[in-house]
C-alpha cells in the first residue's frame, strides 16, 4: 500500500468513526426525547417539548460551529447541544425534572422547562469568561420567534468587533469578527413578524447570520399551508438572494433526512457567513416530528395515513441509517448495538438525574418529619399533628411544596404551644434556603450592580455657562464615546442627523457610523440588536425614538432582555442600556406614558425617569459602569430648556434608586417624576401664596424605587402624600403608592387619605387644549393640594368649588 493510499484509508476510517459517532448522538437524542415523554405522562416532569426528527440536521449544524460561536434557537435543538458537548443526557433530565440546581441542570437550574438551552457566559461571580474559547448558545425562550432580534445582534457584534478598533479585552468575545450567529426556527414561527423583520434587517446590515428553518410541514396541528404563502419560506423568500448588481442572502434548501447534503450545506454556510460577513438562510424541508409538537396531544389527531407513513420511512435517524449501510459505513448489527447501548445509556442517565432531583428533597421531607416528630410527642393535638405526618411521609415522591404546606399548617395548630418557636424557626431557615433557588438574579447579584456606583455631583465653573438641555447630553455622550470604545449607539435618525433632537449632534461624523448609526423603523429588532451585541460585550444603546413606540419592542424586554439574568440563575447578561423619550407631547400616538404598564412588564430592567438632561446623563454614566440593563425616558420637551453646563462631563454619576428633593416644605409630601415635576413646582410656588408648604420629591428611578426610603421621612414630617403622574388611573400613581405605603409603611404618618393626580383614563386629544384637559395641569396640582388641605382646617382653605 502506498503512503497515499494509506492516508486515504486513515481518511476514510476517520470519516466512518465521525459518522458513527453522530449516528450514536441522534440516537441518543432520540430515546431521550421518548422516555422524555413518558416521564411527562407518569408525572414525573410537567411538561415536554422534544426535538424528535430533527436530530440529523443538528448533527450538520454542530459541525459548522466553532468556538466564539453563538446560537439564538428555539425548544428543540437537543442535538445540537449535544453534538457540541454542552448537554449531557443527565443534564437532559434534569432540565425535564426543574431541578432547581445548576450544577445538575445547567441550562437554567429549573426555572425553564426542558428544552431551553443555554451555555455560561459568566463565571460565578459575574465576570465574563473568555467567549471565544467555547462554544455558546444565547438562553432560549417560549415565546415563537422571539428568539429572533437578539440573533440579530448577536451576528452584528462580529460586525463591531471587525470594523471598530481600540474595544476592551476584545479577544475575550471575538476573533477578528470571525464568529457566526447560527438561528433555528419552525417553519410555522416565519409566520411571525419578528422573523421577517430580523430577516430583512440582517439583510440590509450583511451580518454573520446563518438562518435555520426546521420544517416539518405544521405548527403543532396546523398544516402549512394555513402558515405560509406557497406552503414554502424559501420560496417566498427568493427576493432576499444576492446577486452580481445587490447584496442580500445566500438561500440554501436542503432535505433533512440527507446526511451528507446537509453537511455540505452547513459547511457552505458557515465560510459564507464567517469569512464575507453575509446572512445565509438554510431551508431544511423534508423533516419529520415523530410524536408530534408535544406531551399535550398527539399528532395523529391531525396527521392522515398517508403522512405518517411517510414520516415512518423518512425519519432522519432511519434514512441515516440506510444510507451508512449503503455506504458500508456499518452493517445491521453494528448500528443495532449503537441503539441497544444508547437505551441503555439513556435510561441510566434518567435514573441518575432523577435520583439527584429527589433525594435531597426527601431529606428535607424527612428533616421536617423528625421535628414534627418532637413536636407531637409534646403536644395537646398530637393526633393533628401525626395525621400531617402521616400524610406527608406517604407521599412516594414528595416536592418541596407539599414540605412547606404541612409546616406551615401545623403551625396553626401549635401557635400556643412551646414547640411553636422550634417550628417557626426551621420554616424561616427553610425559606431562606429555598426561596432563591427560585427568585435569584433578577437583578444582577455581582460587585458591578447598580448599587456599587456612588454618586458624582455635576461640577461647574465660576460662571457656568446655561445651554440648552440637549447639549448637556450631546456633550455627554461625546465624552461617553471617548472614554468607553466600546460602546455605540443606533436607532431611527440616530447617525446622520444626530437624533430628532440633536441629542447626538456631531457623534456620527466623529465616531463613524459603526458606533453611531441609524436603524429602520423596526423596533423590536432595534431591542434584539442591542441585547445580543450586549451578550457578547459590547456596550450598546439602543434607541427608541419615542415612548409609544416601546410597545413595539415590549414583548422582546419582557421576554427576553428582562428574564436573562433570572433564567440563567447569573449566568449571563445583557448590559443594554435603552434610550427613549417621552411625557407632555401632543395627541393619541404621540404623548403615551404607559409607564405602569412598562414597569410592570419588564421586571428585570431598571426604569430611570430623569426630570432634565443633567440627570439623563448621569444615569447613562453610571450605567455604563454596572453590568445591568435598564431604560432611561428622556422628557422631550427638556431639550430647549437651559440648563447649566458641568465641566466633568461623562464623569459625573447619577445614583440609582436614590430619590431627590428638590423644594423641602412642611404641610404635604408631593411625589412625581419627568416633566410633571415642572408643573408640580409651577403649582407649589402658587400655593405657596396662600400659605401651604409643599415639600417635592423627584423619584428619578421607578425601578428600583427609593432603596433608602426617603419618602417615607417626608411624609412622616408633612403628614400628607399626593402622588402626581401623567399615566393613567391605576399605573405608575398607584405602584408609587403601594411601594409608599406598603413597602416602606408611611400610612403610620397620615393625617389624610394618600391620593392621588393622574391623567384621564383615555389618550390625550391632540393640540394644547388636549393636552390640558386629558393630563395634569399646574391648576390641577393646585387645586388637589387645596381640597386636602380644606379637610385640614375648612377655615383657612375654605371650598373653592
Amino acid at each position: 500500500m502506498t503512503e497515499t493510499e494509506t492516508k486515504k484509508s486513515l481518511s476514510f476510517d476517520d470519516f466512518k468513526a465521525e459518522v458513527l459517532n453522530d449516528y450514536k448522538i441522534a440516537v441518543i437524542s432520540r430515546e431521550c426525547s421518548l422516555l422524555g415523554r413518558r416521564e411527562v405522562l407518569t408525572g414525573k416532569a410537567k411538561f415536554g417539548i422534544f426535538g424528535d426528527g430533527k436530530e440529523v440536521p443538528q448533527l450538520a449544524m454542530a459541525k459548522a460551529f466553532r468556538n466564539g460561536d453563538f446560537r439564538s434557537g428555539y425548544y428543540r435543538d437537543q442535538t445540537f447541544m449535544m453534538a457540541i458537548g454542552q448537554l449531557t443526557i443527565q443534564q437532559f433530565f434534569a432540565g425535564l425534572y426543574g431541578h432547581s440546581d445548576l450544577e445538575h441542570d445547567p441550562m437554567s437550574a429549573g426555572r425553564q422547562m426542558g428544552g431551553h438551552f443555554a451555555t455560561h457566559s459568566l463565571d460565578a461571580n459575574g465576570n465574563w469568561k473568555s467567549l471565544t474559547q467555547q462554544k455558546n448558545s444565547s438562553a432560549d425562550i417560549s415565546p415563537t420567534a422571539g428568539q429572533m432580534p437578539r440573533l440579530l445582534g448577536l451576528a452584528q457584534a462580529s460586525k463591531i468587533y471587525r470594523n471598530v478598533s481600540g474595544i476592551e479585552n476584545k479577544t475575550n468575545f471575538s476573533i477578528n469578527g470571525n464568529e457566526v450567529a447560527w438561528g433555528t426556527i419552525g417553519n410555522a414561527s416565519t409566520s411571525e413578524g419578528l422573523f421577517f423583520e430580523t430577516i430583512n434587517a440582517a439583510g440590509v446590515l450583511q451580518v454573520p447570520m446563518v438562518m435555520s428553518v426546521w420544517d416539518d410541514e405544521y405548527g403543532i396541528s396546523v398544516h402549512a399551508r394555513h402558515q405560509t404563502t406557497k406552503e414554502n419560506i424559501s420560496e417566498i423568500l427568493k427576493g432576499f438572494q444576492r446577486d452580481e448588481d445587490s447584496k442580500g442572502y445566500e438561500i440554501i434548501t436542503v432535505r433533512g433526512w440527507d446526511y451528507p447534503e446537509l453537511v455540505s450545506a452547513y459547511e457552505r454556510a458557515s465560510v459564507i457567513a464567517r469569512e464575507q460577513h453575509i446572512p445565509v438562510l438554510i431551508h431544511v424541508y423534508e423533516l419529520t416530528q415523530p410524536q408530534g409538537h408535544s406531551t399535550s396531544g398527539s399528532h395523529e389527531r391531525y396527521k392522515d395515513a398517508d403522512r405518517l407513513t411517510w414520516e415512518a420511512e423518512y425519519d432522519c435517524i432511519a434514512q441515516m441509517r440506510k444510507w451508512m449501510i449503503e455506504n458500508e459505513m456499518a452493517v445491521e448489527e453494528d448500528l443495532d448495538a449503537i441503539d441497544e447501548q444508547a437505551k441503555k445509556d439513556v435510561l441510566e442517565g434518567k435514573k441518575a438525574a432523577w435520583s439527584a432531583y429527589a433525594n435531597p428533597i426527601k431529606e428535607e421531607r424527612d428533616e421536617l418529619v423528625n421535628i414534627l416528630k418532637d413536636i407531637a410527642g409534646q403536644s395537646p393535638n398530637k393526633v393533628f399533628i401525626e395525621k400531617h405526618i402521616s400524610e406527608l411521609s406517604a407521599i412516594k415522591e414528595p416536592i418541596r411544596k407539599e414540605i412547606l404546606i404541612t409546616a406551615r399548617k401545623v403551625l396553626r395548630i401549635i401557635v400556643k404551644e412551646s414547640g411553636k418557636n422550634t417550628l417557626s424557626a426551621w420554616i424561616s431557615d427553610y425559606t431562606a434556603k429555598i426561596q432563591p433557588k427560585y427568585s435569584s438574579h433578577l437583578f444582577s447579584q455581582s460587585d458591578k450592580n447598580v448599587f456599587s456606583v456612588s454618586e458624582v455631583l455635576p461640577e461647574y465653573g465660576e460662571n457656568p455657562e446655561e445651554v440648552d438641555g440637549r447639549v448637556v447630553i450631546r456633550d455627554n455622550f461625546d465624552a461617553i464615546f471617548s472614554k468607553h470604545p466600546g460602546t455605540l449607539v443606533f436607532g431611527e435618525d440616530c447617525g446622520h442627523i444626530g437624533d430628532v433632537n440633536q441629542g447626538l449632534e456631531g457623534m456620527q461624523e466623529k465616531y463613524g457610523d459603526f458606533r453611531v448609526c441609524d436603524a429602520g423603523i423596526r423596533e423590536a429588532t432595534i431591542l434584539g440588536q442591542g441585547i445580543g451585541m450586549a451578550m457578547r460585550g459590547l456596550r450598546p444603546i439602543a434607541e427608541i425614538q419615542y415612548l409609544d413606540y416601546l410597545l413595539y419592542a415590549i414583548q422582546i424586554m419582557s421576554d427576553d432582555l428582562a428574564t436573562l439574568q433570572y433564567r440563567t440563575s447569573g449566568r449571563q447578561k445583557a448590559p443594554l442600556i435603552i434610550r427613549t423619550r417621552g411625557h407632555r407631547l401632543e395627541g393619541i400616538w404621540h404623548s403615551g406614558s404607559p409607564m405602569g404598564m412598562i414597569i410592570n412588564a419588564i421586571r428585570g430592567i431598571h426604569v430611570l425617569v430623569p426630570r432634565n438632561m443633567t440627570k439623563a446623563a448621569g444615569f447613562y454614566n453610571t450605567l455604563l459602569e454596572t453590568d445591568e440593563p435598564a431604560l432611561v425616558v428622556e422628557c422631550l420637551n427638556g431639550y430647549r430648556l437651559k440648563e447649566k453646563k458641568p465641566t466633568n462631563l461623562g464623569d459625573f454619576k447619577t445614583p440609582i434608586g436614590v430619590v431627590e428633593t428638590i423644594k423641602e416644605g412642611k404641610d404635604i409630601t408631593l411625589v412625581s417624576y419627568g416633566s410633571t415635576l415642572r408643573l408640580v413646582e409651577q403649582a407649589a410656588k402658587e400655593l405657596m401664596e396662600v400659605g401651604i408648604d409643599a415639600e417635592i420629591i423627584d423619584v428619578q428611578s421607578l425601578l428600583p424605587f427609593d432603596i433608602n426610603h426617603d419618602i417615607v421621612k417626608s411624609v412622616a414630617k408633612t403628614n400628607r402624600l399626593l402622588v402626581i403622574d401623567e399615566d393613567v388611573p391605576g399605573g405608575a400613581s398607584a405602584y408609587i403608592l403601594q411601594q409608599i405605603l406598603d413597602e416602606q409603611n408611611a400610612y403610620k404618618h397620615l393625617d389624610s387619605k394618600p391620593e392621588t393626580l393622574t391623567a384621564k383614563a383615555h389618550r390625550p386629544s391632540y393640540g394644547t387644549d388636549g393636552d390640558y384637559f386629558s393630563k395634569p395641569s399646574a391648576e390641577d396640582i393646585y387645586e388637589k393640594v387645596y381640597a386636602i388641605m380644606h379637610e385640614v382646617n375648612p377655615n383657612e382653605y375654605p371650598e373653592l368649588y
